[in-house]
């Protein structure tokens, strides 16, 4: 006879619930943000290649989705076989974690969000985005 594994239950609480994200924070964030984005635009978006290859950012926009913000880049893809002319990648994103602070997030090529940032205040959060390779859309 095997050895028989002892099962045992634990008490697991629930999770906290996340902090409602006021609308003065909202409105901050998004002013913010915005500036960012027109950075972003003037110094990521090239004019489309004369014969591309590839996939080719056209767009950044941002975007609030429950308690997240993200930063969002539209890509066009001129090929013949594709499925769409265009599609959209959420590349960065920011979670409200109350007392204006957020957690800071990119997505990896796995399509999973990767935490890298913990509890950053929004001046800091933008800037990491602004600046730290992991955050710039391809």
């Amino acid at each position: 006879m095997g050895k028989q594994q002892l099962r045992q239950w634990a008490y697991r609480p629930p999770k906290p619930a996340k902090p409602p994200i006021p609308d003065a924070i909202k409105a901050e964030v998004g002013a913010k943000a915005e500036y960012l984005v027109v950075t972003l635009k003037s110094t990521r978006i090239k004019p489309p290649p004369p014969e591309p290859q590839f996939n080719f950012l056209i767009d950044i926009w941002t975007k609030w989705y429950r308690g997240y913000f993200y930063f969002c880049g539209t890509y066009a893809s001129p090929f013949k076989n594709a499925l769409s002319p265009t599609f959209e990648v959420r590349f960065a994103r920011m979670e409200y974690r109350g007392n204006r602070q957020f957690n800071l997030a990119y997505m990896r090529h796995t399509e999973q969000w990767h935490e890298v940032f913990v509890d950053v205040p929004l001046d800091e959060a933008l800037e990491a985005i602004r600046t730290e390779p992991y955050f710039m859309p391809m």
